[in-house]
Formats: C-alpha cells, structure tokens, sequence
C-alpha cells in the first residue's frame, strides 16, 4: 500500500532521493539548463513537498509551488528505482493536482527537458491531460526545455 505524504525535508531517505534527483538532472541536462531545485530550494514556503512510502521505504518524491499569478508548477518529481512502474509517479501527480485545484490554482505547469531520459515523465503528464504550451514564470525559450500545462 502506497502513503503520500506532506514532508518536511528532515529526514534521510528524502534527502538521499533529491540528492539522486539532482545527479539525474545534470547528467542528462546541459548545466544552464537544469533547473532542479535543491534541498533549501524546496524549502521556501511557497513550494509544498510530498513524499511516497511503500511500507519503510521511500518510493517517490514530488512537488507544487505556487506562483503569484495563480499557476502551480510541478517540481521534484523523481520515483525511487526500485519502485519504477508502480504507479508511484502518477499517484504523486494525483495529489498535486488535487491540492493545486483545492488551492484555486487556475493552470498548473512544469518545465521538462528532451531526450530518452524525460520520455516516462513526459508519457505520463500528457496522458493525464497535460499539454504543450510555451514558457511561464522566469523560464526562457530555449531548444532544450519544454513546458507542459493542465488548465485547472
């Protein structure tokens, strides 16, 4: 049975995902590209963590932070390897979409990069309705990223 919850960044299975999280991201991302946040990153008050349990273990983390102009962004969103293909993911996306839409967010969106490595994250925002779309917030048009959004 999959637990989602809210989390504060304390303990050390998180800490250890994020820190995988971010390793993926420069390895398949050029450096002015990545745009993963780190740990104090994911502490502001505007963004809310949430984390994924299979029983001890720490399957998935993801993310929601708030812009002022009433968009979510999806951030953070990585499953742990030994829970791929469990659902852990799409779960994940269910519980910031639901929290975004419980919040009054209008649209919520992400900004994903190209290649083999974003495929299975990008599979699964488009069949759960996500579109693509051009740049929000600070993010510049470039070759690399893409943007994807899901009118709430």
């Amino acid at each position: 049975m999959l637990e989602i919850r809210e989390d504060d960044l304390s303990g050390e299975p998180v800490r250890a995902l994020l820190a995988l999280h971010l390793a993926g991201m420069h390895a398949n991302t050029p450096p002015e590209h990545v745009f993963a946040l780190d740990l104090s990153g994911l502490q502001r008050p505007e963004i809310t963590v949430w984390t994924a349990w299979e029983g001890p273990a720490i399957a998935g983390v993801g993310a929601l932070k708030a812009h002022a102009d009433g968009t979510g962004e999806v951030k953070s969103m990585r499953t742990h390897p030994d829970h791929l293909r469990k659902g852990v993911a799409a779960a994940l996306l269910e519980r910031i979409i639901e929290t975004a839409r419980a919040r009054g967010h209008t649209r919520l969106s992400l900004e994903t990069g190209r290649g083999p490595a974003f495929e299975p994250a990008l599979a699964l925002y488009r069949r759960r309705g996500f579109r693509d779309g051009e740049p929000f917030a600070d993010y510049a048009p470039s070759g690399f990223s893409q943007f994807l959004h899901l009118e709430l």
